[in-house]
Parts: structure tokens; sequence; C-alpha cells
């Protein structure tokens, strides 16, 4: 009878093994087809009304993070601590239509962090950031409305320019403040006001062109004060050379002073 147990036993005890390996084999499977360690701490991804979305807000990034799935539709790195967007940041997420930038410490954009997002994004948020200059080259082609309102901006003919490159948010132009300003009359005044007066492009060129005439009156005035400084002392050169020669006997004199005469004119 014991002997019977057994023989049946064996053949449950190895079924359920191979049930364990077949489990477990499928788990690693699984794994390497869905590696979720490959998603940074705090990131992961979901589907909100039919679109493919990536949130990694307040996750303490401090760098875009890799290996965001290349069909994402909408990429949440808000609430970071991310200090700039290098050039390529975004290359590999053709499909994007809405970045959320927000509440980081971006202060530099390198040219072509954008790159490869023209045709479909259509929402960029930089608020809250650290932004004080960015050339208009870095939102060239981008179609998105784009919002940078409570950045410390600085006020002058490059975000003028830059303002008038792309298209703002709805209800954010108001947020961009100028923190500090090339004429101290606009610190702390919302930028679309200081323009709405200023053309801050044309005031920097009338201070551009006001210095280089100063500049070229300087130079002018260094060239006639040596002119005038050498016939002075030539002058004084050849008085002195002429009373020298008065003191002279009258025929060495004479011969002198035309050979004096003669090198003065």
């Amino acid at each position: 009878l014991t002997a019977a147990r057994g023989v049946l036993l064996c053949p449950i005890t190895m079924g359920l093994l191979l049930q364990s390996l077949f489990l477990l084999l499928l788990l690693l499977l699984g794994s390497c087809l869905h590696p979720a360690a490959a998603f940074p701490k705090g990131c992961y991804p979901s589907e909100e009304e039919g679109l493919k979305t990536f949130r990694c807000s307040n996750a303490q990034l401090t760098e875009v993070p890799r290996d965001i799935p290349n069909d994402t539709n909408k990429l949440y790195l808000d609430s970071n601590q991310i200090p700039f967007l290098p050039r390529d940041a975004f290359r590999d997420l053709p499909l994007l239509l809405e970045l959320d930038l927000s509440h980081n410490a971006i202060a530099r954009i390198e040219s072509g962090a954008f790159q490869g997002l023209a045709e479909h994004l259509h929402s960029l948020d930089l608020s809250s950031n650290r932004l004080v200059s960015v050339s208009k080259d870095t939102f060239s082609n981008l179609k998105a409305k784009v919002n940078l309102s409570n950045n410390p901006w600085l006020c002058d003919c490059r975000l003028q320019e830059l303002i008038r490159a792309v298209e703002l948010a709805a209800d954010s132009s108001g947020g961009i403040v100028c923190e500090s300003s090339t004429q101290e009359e606009h610190v702390g005044k919302a930028f679309l006001q200081v323009i709405a007066d200023t053309d801050l492009c044309n005031v920097y060129k009338k201070t551009t062109d006001i210095a280089m005439l100063v500049t070229m009156f300087g130079w002018f005035a260094m060239v006639i004060s040596y002119l005038v400084y050498y016939v002075r002392q030539n002058q004084e050169d050849a008085r002195r050379h002429l009373e020298y020669l008065k003191s002279l006997p009258s025929k060495q004199r004479r011969s002198e002073e035309s050979s004096t005469i003669s090198t003065v004119v």
C-alpha cells in the first residue's frame, strides 16, 4: 500500500514542479518584454483618454529620463529638479502631443532640445522654472502652444524676438514678468505691457549706434590731438633752431637758415 502511494505521489509532485517552472518561465519572459526596472523610480506608463501617457511627476529627477516608450503621447516631467534640456532630449518620441516640464529648475535649453517634435507637439509647459534668456531658435518650427510664465526673465530684445516667434498658451502671457531688464523702469512689469509701449530691439539698436558714434568720435579726437601736438612740437623745434642760427656768424647763419627753411617747407 505504501509503495502504491509513492507511485501515485511521484507523478503529482513532478506535475507541480513542472507547473512551478512553467510559471517562473512566464514571469521571466514577461519581465524581459516589459522591463519595469528600466523606468526610474516614480515613473510609470498609463493610458488616459485613449492616449498613452508616461508620468514622472515629483519623481526627484535631475535629468530627462531615458527609455521612455517611443509611442508616448503625453509626457509629464513636472515637479522635479531638472536643470537643463540637452540637444535631442526628446528625439525618440515622434508621437508626443503634450510635454509638461513645469516646476523644475531649468535654466538652460540647448539648441535642438525639441528637435523631432515639430509635427505633432501641440502643448509645451515650461512655466515655473529658472529661465532668464532663451534664443528664439530653440523653438524653431514648433507649432505647440508654449507656457513661459513664472520664470525670472531678463526683458530685452532677445526675449522680445522669442515671444514673437512662439504661440503662447492661453492665459499665460500675463505671467511673463520682467525680473530684470535693460531699462530699470521695466522691472516688475508684465512683458507684453512693456513691448506694447517700447520696441526693445529698436532701443538696443539706437544704444549700439550711439556707442559706435561715441567710440568713433573718441578715436577722431585722439588723432586730431596727436596731429596738433606734432605740428606744435615741430614749430617749437624750428623756432629754437632759428634762434640758434641767429647767434651764429652772418655767413654761416645764411647758409643754415636756407637749409632750415627748405626743411620746414
